[in-house]
């Protein structure tokens, strides 16, 4: 794929060159105890950023706390939208930074800037977080792909965040960081990954396409 940025600025955001996707948690046991955003509004943020980053091929990474206990299985979803995820078990460890496997991998990425989600925001998201940050790596977390037990909860992990130098940002947001332009190829799919994030969009699609085809109809 060729990397098509706008010349000028930008320089800020998200480099897709540098940046690689960690998706942690997203298990469906710990779904049910998540109260601060819908769950199905999170499962499909998810999938947007997993899809997102699989076309703008940044590696992603995945892992599970207890998979086989009660937090369950990861979501099924990933299978389908993420196949070459890199898949990482853990032996216990609440703090994926704690495994030695994770954080050999995401270092074998060769990426410094890290995107990540997970539930919960508060812990699965945070501790990995701050380590990844005192490791000298730039961390971004999309907090609508995050779920907490509680809204003060997540308002205490967003305080967090910003007081230790972690990016929160949106599902959105990331979205239009890594593509950048509509002067792409793909670009009817990046408009399809954001109906899936922003099911309104597709109204806006739609819209669009209705207009289009009545105007092509009367030449």
């Amino acid at each position: 794929m060729e990397h098509i940025l706008p010349s000028g600025g930008g320089r800020a955001l998200l480099n897709i060159d540098d940046a690689a996707l960690l998706l942690l948690d997203h298990q469906t046991g710990l779904f049910q105890t998540v109260k601060d955003i819908p769950v199905a509004e999170l499962r499909n943020n998810v999938c947007a950023l997993a899809r997102i980053a699989t076309l703008m091929k940044l590696p992603i990474i995945t892992t599970a706390s207890v998979p086989d206990g009660p937090n369950g299985p990861l979501m099924s979803e990933l299978n389908e939208v993420a196949p070459h995820a890199i898949y990482v078990p853990r032996q216990g460890e609440v703090n994926a930074w704690d495994n030695e496997l994770f954080v050999k991998t995401v270092r074998q990425t060769g990426r410094r800037t890290l995107i990540m989600a997970g539930v919960w925001t508060s812990v699965c998201v945070m501790f990995p977080a701050l380590d990844a940050k005192a490791a000298g790596f730039n961390v971004y977390a999309v907090i609508d792909a995050s779920g907490d037990p509680s809204d003060l909860v997540s308002r205490t992990t967003l305080a967090r965040f910003v007081q230790s130098g972690v990016v929160p940002t949106s599902t959105n947001a990331a979205i239009s960081e890594l593509h950048r332009t509509w002067r792409r190829p793909e670009a009817s799919e990046i408009a399809d990954i954001y109906s899936v994030a922003s099911p309104n969009y597709r109204a806006v699609i739609e819209s669009f396409q209705q207009a289009h085809d009545v105007a092509l109809s009367k030449n």
